[in-house]
């Protein structure tokens, strides 16, 4: 069992949304970046709402500054055997109520998933310090590992639930 530690947020000072992941997985840790495996569809997804193909980490920051999205992760620590998220264990949440306090226009939340969504209220709703008028969205996950619905299926209900709260 590996210790895992989270990165630090893409905070754009224009945020409108927030969006989590649970913990990057292998290929991001190796890659110190968000989203990193090629196969994850997030930077696809991102890139098809700027009109653009997002290739170096600058771009997609940028990608993230235009649109508004503060992109985080659920857990800032875990342990964990691979790059499943049901293979975390002891979980340790983000500190969130920093961010509401930097960022009072801040009204939504998307969750990249429902274990990210499940992470979050175990371990940070009703225990943290959350603006009441939050609105919570979950996304099927970007991950690979998500073989459900297809690349398209993803960018698609992506795309719409985004461009909704942006």
């Amino acid at each position: 069992m590996s210790f895992c530690e989270g990165f630090f947020p893409i905070e754009p000072e224009s945020a409108k949304v927030v969006v989590l992941g649970t913990m990057p997985s292998i290929e991001s840790i190796n890659q110190n970046f968000y989203y990193a495996h090629p196969r994850n569809a997030f930077w696809f997804i991102i890139g098809s709402m700027v009109h653009r193909e997002l290739q170096s980490v600058t771009q997609k920051k940028h990608a993230l500054e235009e649109l508004g999205i503060f992109l985080w992760d659920v857990l800032g620590a875990c342990n964990r055997e691979g790059s499943l998220d049901s293979a975390i264990k002891n979980p340790s949440a983000n500190d969130f109520t920093w961010v509401f306090k930097k960022h009072p226009h801040i009204k939504a939340i998307v969750f990249n998933g429902k274990t990210a969504e499940t992470l979050f209220k175990r371990h940070v709703f009703g225990i943290q310090s959350l603006p009441e008028d939050l609105e919570f969205v979950t996304l099927p996950s970007t991950s690979p590992a998500n073989a459900r619905l297809t690349l398209e299926d993803k960018r698609l209900l992506w795309q719409e639930k985004l461009s909704a709260l942006l």
